[in-house]
């Protein structure tokens, strides 16, 4: 069966596969062009998503927003999504459990999507989606080629939040991807 974009929201917006659904509010599927080049993978929605349906709404989503236009983008021109479509209660990491009943879906995401770059923003989502031993305050910014795609990891906007020097850092790792994926749609 070949799935559609609402196919996979009416999906998430049903799904009881994980106790999260018995806590959610709402839960977050992702949001962007569909035909973006460049994904952006967090761990799972906080609070404020939970609350609104939408990725990335909170302060970190400003941090987000930023660091985009810095790079001369905008929202508008990329997927943004996470591992976790539903909010761990007090910001937790998300357990392997809950990982792996919503994995199917960012399965399907990307499919659809078929990005050229994935970004994974923080821990979280680099030892999910690059490797389960990946140690982000060493190997952010390295980059992994696969299937077609290539991908690397950085920082997760929160991080900045806690230690505002980490935005350069940050930004640096956001320009390299913005520059491949110039490379990659000439």
């Amino acid at each position: 069966m070949q799935y559609t974009w609402n196919d996979i929201k009416q999906h998430v917006s049903a799904c009881t596969l994980c106790p999260l659904s018995q806590t959610r509010h709402l839960p977050v599927m992702g949001r962007g062009d569909h035909q973006a080049g460049l994904m952006l993978i967090a761990e799972a929605p906080g609070n404020q998503e939970d609350q609104q349906g939408l990725p990335f709404v909170g302060r970190s989503g400003e941090i987000l927003d930023k660091l985009l236009q810095d790079c001369g983008l905008t929202r508008e021109e990329i997927y943004i999504t996470n591992i976790v479509k539903c909010h761990p209660p007090s910001n937790r990491d998300p357990k392997e459990e809950e990982k792996k009943a919503c994995f199917p879906y960012l399965k399907y995401e990307t499919f659809l999507l078929k990005p050229r770059i994935i970004v994974c923003l923080g821990r979280v989502a680099a030892q999910r989606i690059i490797s389960p031993d990946f140690k982000i305050t060493s190997q952010h910014g390295a980059w992994t080629y696969r299937k077609d795609c290539s991908l690397t990891a950085t920082y997760h906007p929160s991080a900045i939040l806690r230690d505002p020097s980490k935005y350069e850092l940050v930004k640096g790792d956001f320009d390299d991807a913005v520059k491949k994926l110039k490379q990659n749609t000439k």
